[in-house]
C-alpha cells in the first residue's frame, strides 16, 4: 500500500522511529517510574510525530507551522529527559548516544521542515 500525506514526510518517519524507540528503551524503566519520567519521556517523543500528523492534516500552512513549532519544542523536552535518565542510569551509555543521535537527525530534519514552510 502507498503512503498517503504526512507519513511520506521523512520528518515523521524519523520522528516516528524515535518515539518508537524510547518506548522500547522505556520498557526497563523500574516500575516507580511508571506515573514519572518514563510517562513524561514517552508523551513528550510520541508528541514530535503526533503534531507533524495534526499539522499536516490542518487546512492550512500557518497551522502546520505552529503545530512543527510545537513539534520543536516537544524534541527538546525528549533530549532533557534523556540526559536526566541518563544521569539516573536509566539506560546506558550506548542507548543515550543511539537516542540522542537520532533525536539530533529528527532535529535537523523538523527545523529545516519549519523553515520551508
Amino acid at each position: 500500500m502507498a503512503e498517503v500525506g504526512f507519513k511520506r514526510l521523512m520528518v515523521w518517519k524519523k520522528a516516528d522511529e524515535l518515539a518508537f524507540e524510547i518506548y522500547i528503551a522505556t520498557k526497563i524503566f523500574p516500575k516507580e517510574e511508571a506515573y514519572g519520567i518514563t510517562s513524561q519521556l514517552r508523551r513528550a517523543a510520541l508528541s514530535v510525530p503526533t503534531n507533524i500528523a495534526e499539522g499536516y492534516a490542518r487546512q492550512g500552512q500557518k497551522e502546520l507551522k505552529q503545530f512543527v513549532s510545537i513539534a520543536l519544542g516537544s524534541l527538546a523536552e525528549t533530549k532533557y529527559l534523556l540526559d536526566f535518565c541518563s544521569r539516573l542510569k536509566y539506560v546506558n551509555v550506548d542507548q543515550h548516544n543511539k537516542l540522542i543521535n537520532l533525536a539530533e537527525e529528527v532535529g535537523r530534519l523538523l527545523w529545516k521542515f519549519y523553515k520551508s514552510l
